[in-house]
């Protein structure tokens, strides 16, 4: 899942819905359900990863939900805890999660 949104990130950051990213787990593999079980834990894990001080962008920005386009409350949860502490509404603090990893990873 990693490196799926790592070059993700690299490639200009756009978001993928959750369907999305459990038929790239598929190729690869692994068989994470898009709405349910594991999907939400890997995520998060993912972003604590990458940034277990919370100095890098959160990778589980770029996974947004078919219906709205938008992260789940998931994502808006993990970035506003210690030790990320993400400011601002939602649309703010999103908004600026995607220019930090498009960003962050363009410097890769």
């Amino acid at each position: 899942m990693i490196e799926i949104l790592r070059t993700r990130a690299r490639r200009g950051a756009q978001p993928l819905q959750y369907g999305q990213l459990s038929a790239e787990l598929a190729r690869f593999g692994h068989h994470v359900p898009a709405y349910e079980g594991s999907m939400p834990y890997l995520l998060e894990d993912a972003s604590v990863r990458e940034s277990p001080d919370g100095s890098s962008p959160l990778l589980s920005a770029l996974v947004v939900l078919k219906d709205t386009g938008w992260p789940s409350s998931g994502f808006f949860k993990l970035a506003r805890r210690a030790p990320y502490r993400r400011a601002g509404d939602d649309v703010v603090l999103w908004t600026r999660e995607i220019e930090a990893l498009r960003e962050h990873y363009a410097e890769r």
